[in-house]
């Protein structure tokens, strides 16, 4: 399948190997440590630059609950049947722990031509063997750093691999940190060659992960996608989220519970405790550390309203990745009608609750989108895009501009996300925003507004700024 897309992913990777080709880091060798959510395409990434790269280079993918013992073999067959220079010189080894299995890469790789080595999914052998961080440490310093190689240690657990990053882990500052996010906006438009409004329709849909993406036929509407989609339950549509999931949690009763509220829409503590608790709200002490799990993995987000005013206890979560939030909110109901053939009535279900679903779904791709697009000559300041609320969400303001998060110095604008199908942002709207905007702690009588519009802004508006579905393009496209 061709690849497409990651430009920019791709770019920082070949800026990491020049380093190494031209002798220019404080070693010879560069480690990197490349991390991002389950079926975001890392390895399809890292192979694409590996091949494009032209060098000598050795991929290792590790095997999830593997003894240590089978691993290790399997690592130096891997060696011993590569392109590395030095392959032969390991065929046929044994090593009895990692720090001896290390040092047989160390020995397959070139002493004078750049190569690139790869260990995916990290995070299996951390779990596998509590000894593998310390002789990657060991052997990055004794060997492997003096060797001109690109080590590029991806994985999927972001928790897992933020913490080999971490003071007082053995390999902490002995390597860069690159996340691999989904497709972005621009990309998705690009593979699917939709007009923008329809590829943030896309975007949300998929949450730009490329095998969802890939199986979009260019110029293919959004209901024809869906129906085609709801055709057959072995879909990339369907499969990938209950993937993703088992994933991120085999066996983790409360932690699927606490999504699947989140995922339906709870967004208070409260509401998430009370919808997954079943008969009784889920006790506190059990759902804040799933909360917190879960935020570390960046599968749930957390917002906090922006504003002049502290206010860190009125959280707001939601699923990071629209794609969940999507399969959540309408797929996982949907496979059994879909295996028993009735994908019409699964998809009649989303077109019902499409509307108000992507309303507020569209909202951090918007408030990200202006962060990309801010500062700029209009708001030279603008550092932080957020929205505003209160305890009782009236009002609830979806746009807030500010100098910094979460408290402002100085709040900027005020405004509002309108985006349906065939109304712009009109009269009625903006009189809204004009009664909402005195509640919003720092905002003054003559602080700004704008709107963000799927269909425009109706003329005469006295608004500061509007933004659309171009402009939401334009934010992730090349400068």
């Amino acid at each position: 399948m061709e690849f497409r897309g990651r430009t920019g992913d791709l770019g920082l990777l070949a800026g990491q190997y020049r380093t190494v080709a031209d002798g220019t880091g404080s070693t010879r060798g560069r480690a990197v440590i490349m991390t991002g959510r389950r079926r975001v395409g890392k390895s399809r990434l890292v192979q694409e630059f590996c091949d494009r790269s032209g060098a000598p280079y050795v991929v290792f993918q590790a095997t999830r609950g593997r003894s240590p013992v089978t691993e290790r073999a399997d690592f130096a067959a891997t060696l011993a049947h590569s392109a590395l220079p030095g392959a032969e010189l390991v065929a046929g080894f044994q090593a009895q722990d990692w720090n001896q299995a290390l040092r047989a890469l160390a020995l397959a790789l070139p002493d004078d031509t750049p190569s690139i080595a790869v260990i995916d999914e990290v995070p299996w052998l951390v779990e596998q063997d509590r000894e593998f961080e310390g002789a990657l440490q060991t052997v990055w310093d004794r060997h492997l750093s003096a060797k001109p190689v690109l080590l590029l240690l991806v994985g999927s657990d972001l928790s897992v691999m933020e913490a080999l990053q971490s003071y007082g882990r053995p390999f902490f500052g002995r390597a860069a940190t690159m996340t691999v996010q989904p497709l972005n906006l621009a990309d998705v438009q690009a593979m699917t060659e939709l007009d923008a409004a329809a590829a943030v329709d896309a975007r949300l849909i998929t949450g730009g992960f490329p095998e969802i993406v890939q199986s979009w036929q260019p110029g293919t509407t959004r209901t024809d996608f869906l129906e085609a989609a709801m055709a057959t339950p072995l879909s990339p549509l369907l499969v990938a989220g209950e993937l993703s999931l088992l994933g991120e949690f085999p066996a983790a009763a409360h932690s699927r519970a606490v999504l699947e509220a989140v995922g339906a829409g709870e967004r208070t503590f409260s509401a998430i405790a009370a919808r997954a608790g079943g008969a009784g709200a889920l006790p506190s002490g059990t759902l804040s550390p799933l909360l917190s799990t879960l935020q570390a993995k960046r599968i749930v987000a957390v917002d906090l309203p922006l504003s002049a005013k502290p206010d860190s206890k009125n959280k707001r979560y939601r699923i990071a990745d629209s794609y969940l939030r999507f399969w959540l909110a309408f797929l996982q109901r949907a496979i059994p009608l879909i295996e028993r053939g009735r994908g019409d009535l699964a998809l009649e279900h989303i077109e019902r609750s499409w509307t108000s679903w992507r309303g507020r779904a569209v909202e951090p791709l918007v408030r990200d989108a202006l962060l990309r697009l801010l500062p700029d000559a209009d708001w030279p300041e603008t550092e932080a895009v957020g929205g505003w609320w209160n305890r009782q969400n009236n009002p609830e303001v979806d746009l807030v501009g500010a100098d910094r998060e979460p408290v402002a110095r100085n709040v900027h604008f005020v405004g509002s996300v309108k985006w349906l199908e065939h109304q712009p942002f009109g009269e009625h709207e903006y009189e809204a925003l004009v009664r909402a905007k005195p509640a919003v702690p720092g905002a003054e009588p003559g602080t700004p507004l704008v709107a963000v519009s799927r269909c425009g802004v109706a003329d005469g508006l006295p608004l500061a700024a509007h933004w659309g579905p171009e402009d939401l393009v334009r934010a992730w496209q090349p400068r």
